[in-house]
């Protein structure tokens, strides 16, 4: 072929319950962008955010939108100065793009200007579309070439991955330490597989459900406790939490569950406005409470960690669906009690309904 398709498939936000998967234009690429056709896309919590309420957090959709930002695929037409992957390439995407701010932010964490736009967010109008379309044209400087042999499904998980290795970087060491996991959806349960990278001795995992406990536990997890059990939690005496249920309750379940003089790592987002936790209790324990938010280069160290086999996530995806099915993909994916990421295949990739 010689010029890229004009029309792609796409999975669309226009509203609150209302996802359509439909035809739509497929821009020509500037000199700095490629096109890559899309393998799988991972379907994030925040996609599921735009689908049920239209919105997530202050980010409301103004106009229709393409969701999705954990995407791999392959490079289809190179970008035309040069730069970046060539055709044929497979390919994860690192879903940041930076723009020039004035606010200051500390220039080593890009990952904390303002100036970011990220895909599949409606944080800006015109909204930054997202990637799940079967072709996508993308910044070049957004493609992370794949090591040859690299499972696309695993890879899929790249994004979220530097989610969870930035956040548990944030703690430093944690050789030989007590590790306690807060809420095990997919983030959660790729820093389980993360802190187990690092040497953690000894990881609780702790959630609602079933399921997350059991993909936690294939993971690395050494212990499991129900998020009902607040006892056992305060006795967890856990030399780092990291908190990602994205709920006051799992945050105070993080505070008391921390050892004296621990680490809390909040990755879970929590709705905006003041929450009820017992910030006391991190007060005379001399606790540090330590945000973090998206990441930076870190999803080179999870591709390569994922090339060398010392980062084994593939528990975590536990069903694939075809994009015409993407409705009740997005459904399967926001019941946690049956599942863990859920991706959806484009193209040829594509098969139902696929538990793993």
């Amino acid at each position: 072929m010689t010029s890229t398709p004009s029309t792609t498939t796409a999975v669309v936000a226009h509203g609150a319950d209302d996802l359509r998967v439909e035809r739509i234009a497929l821009r020509p690429p500037e000199p700095g962008e490629a096109v890559v056709a899309v393998a799988y896309g991972g379907i994030c919590g925040s996609d599921l955010h735009y689908w049920r309420h239209g919105a997530v957090g202050e980010s409301v959709l103004r106009a229709p939108m393409v969701l999705g930002h954990e995407v791999v695929g392959t490079v289809l037409w190179a970008a035309a100065d040069g730069t970046g992957p060539a055709a044929g390439t497979r390919v994860a995407v690192h879903p940041a793009a930076h723009e020039h701010t004035d606010v200051r932010f500390p220039e080593n964490r890009p990952n904390l200007s303002p100036g970011v736009r990220y895909l599949g967010s409606a944080a800006r109008l015109p909204h930054t579309q997202g990637a799940f379309a079967a072709e996508v044209v993308l910044p070049a400087a957004m493609l992370r070439a794949l090591p040859e042999g690299t499972d696309l499904r695993v890879a899929a998980l790249a994004e979220p991955a530097a989610v969870a290795w930035h956040a548990v970087s944030q703690a430093g060491d944690l050789d030989g330490k007590r590790v306690l996991v807060v809420g095990c959806g997919p983030i959660g349960a790729l820093a389980v597989a993360v802190a187990k990278r690092g040497g953690a001795a000894e990881i609780v995992a702790v959630d609602l459900h079933d399921k997350p406990l059991g993909i936690a536990t294939a993971v690395g997890a050494t212990r499991t406790l129900r998020a009902t059990d607040t006892e056992a939690i305060a006795a967890a005496d856990a030399d780092v939490v990291i908190e990602s249920s994205g709920h006051h309750r799992g945050l105070a379940s993080a505070i008391t569950g921390a050892t004296r003089g621990g680490t809390v790592v909040m990755v879970g987002l929590l709705p905006n406005g003041d929450q009820p936790v017992p910030v006391a209790h991190a007060i005379t324990r001399e606790l540090r409470l330590i945000g973090s938010f998206r990441f930076n280069d870190e999803i080179d160290e999870v591709i390569a960690a994922l090339s060398d086999g010392s980062l084994p996530i593939a528990p975590i995806v536990t069903h694939t669906f075809p994009v015409a099915d993407a409705l009740e993909a997005f459904a399967v994916a926001s019941d946690a009690s049956v599942s863990g990421k859920v991706l959806l295949a484009f193209g040829n990739a594509a098969g139902r309904g696929t538990a793993r």
